[in-house]
């Protein structure tokens, strides 16, 4: 089974992650961030990945070292959860509408941590959550659980659509790279051996 628990705990944050790579799209959150978990939900029900976060961060100040630390915990639960990489399809793409908004993202289970996010939001906050945040927590999820990502937003109107067609669409995204690729067998998708 792919599946994991991890937990962090800084003098900032502290952090615990359950994650199911091979779940039914289950989700329970509690971070005190009402929004990240709108979108964390949009990950599990469309990546059909079981998450649970529960997450106490000193929200006093504000919210950028919860979410970072989030996206970093949850990277390195999918790092152990995901295994060898043997027979999946390790690539991954989706283009996700809603509305006026549409992004597109991509994903390689590489072993190499690369982020390019090209976001271009249409205001600064979504309700109380500051959109500057998205693009720590997708860094803090790529640098500890070894992928590539490239999440653009190409074209949209309203804040919150665009940040749900991100969100959708990595969700898409990751189910795909993480299925089983029947003509792989049981071979890691690398000409290394290894990711």
């Amino acid at each position: 089974m792919r599946q994991t628990e991890v937990s962090r705990n800084t003098l900032e944050t502290q952090i615990r992650v359950v994650l199911n790579l091979d779940g039914t799209g289950r989700c329970r959150l509690d971070t005190g961030l009402p929004f990240l978990e709108h979108m964390l939900d949009q990950v599990a029900r469309h990546g059909l990945v079981d998450i649970e976060i529960e997450a106490k961060g000193d929200l006093h100040i504000d919210a950028h070292h919860t979410a970072e630390d989030i996206g970093i915990t949850l990277g390195q639960a999918f790092a152990q959860a995901v295994g060898d990489k043997k027979g999946i399809r390790r690539y991954g793409h989706a283009y996700v509408p809603l509305d006026e908004a549409l992004s597109r993202v991509v994903i390689d289970l590489s072993g190499r941590p690369g982020l390019e996010f090209h976001v271009a939001f249409t205001r600064a906050r979504i309700g109380e959550f500051d959109v500057d945040l998205f693009s720590e927590f997708f860094q803090g999820f790529v640098n500890h659980a070894g992928v590539t990502l490239h999440i653009d937003n190409l074209r949209g109107v309203n804040a919150h659509h665009q940040a749900e067609t991100v969100f959708k669409a990595f969700g898409r995204a990751l189910r795909m790279a993480l299925e089983a690729d029947a003509r792989m067998g049981d071979v890691t998708p690398s000409t290394k051996g290894s990711l």
